[in-house]
């Protein structure tokens, strides 16, 4: 066998392998080898859980996630804005500090589609209350959110192709602080203007996909 006929077989098997253990799991939930499981990819397939059940219910008695086919009138507050490029099979959560019933405006937008799942998590119950107000794949959101409590509130964004994707957020309203999970990794980002400082903490916050594989 030449070399030629060596690189495209090589090729093939690297194909090959990323199917079943990666995308098969996370786009059909469909995990021969457990592989999926263990990432997290399978809860991506299929998120209903119990934190999107929660948010679910709670939509069903207020308004907390809006969305909208264009730009709305910026909430009062701060302005913010922020970009991140993700790789192949890269994954980000970024997470907004803000209080009870303060409402944001936000856009986002990905020169690619993107597995997103937009949640909170209170600090009064952390974790264990964390509430999915919409799970699902897109290149696009815009609309307004009014945090059903105060705690952390943001996306989780994972790209599941095999090019780079460029993410752009932006958002106006009363966050005080950002916070950003990649990997292993925690990120304090502070957001120019903001004045309201809110004390609290989730303790033992990790990655989003992390945590759904852990409680499967």
């Amino acid at each position: 066998m030449n070399k030629t006929a060596l690189t495209l077989a090589a090729m093939v098997l690297a194909a090959g392998a990323l199917a079943v253990f990666v995308i098969l799991p996370a786009e059909r939930g469909y995990d021969p080898t457990g592989v999926g499981k263990a990432l997290g990819l399978t809860e991506i397939a299929d998120p209903v859980g119990p934190a999107l059940e929660r948010g679910m219910a709670r939509m069903a008695q207020q308004d907390v996630l809006v969305l909208a086919q264009t730009d709305l009138p910026p909430a009062q507050g701060v302005a913010d804005g922020w970009q991140i490029e993700l790789g192949p099979f890269k994954s980000v959560e970024f997470k907004y500090t803000m209080p009870e019933g303060a409402p944001m405006t936000f856009a986002w937008q990905a020169t690619g589609p993107l597995a997103y799942d937009m949640h909170a998590h209170p600090f009064d119950g952390g974790e264990e209350l964390t509430e999915s107000y919409s799970v699902g794949d897109a290149q696009a959101m815009r609309g307004s959110y009014t945090p059903a409590f105060t705690g952390i509130h943001g996306w989780f964004w994972e790209n599941r192709s095999m090019g780079t994707v460029t993410l752009t957020l932006a958002a106006n309203g009363q966050m005080s602080t950002s916070t950003i999970f990649q990997g292993d990794s925690v990120g304090e980002r502070p957001i120019e203007g903001a004045t309201a400082m809110i004390e609290g903490e989730v303790a033992g916050h990790r990655l989003q996909s992390d945590a759904a594989a852990e409680k499967q």
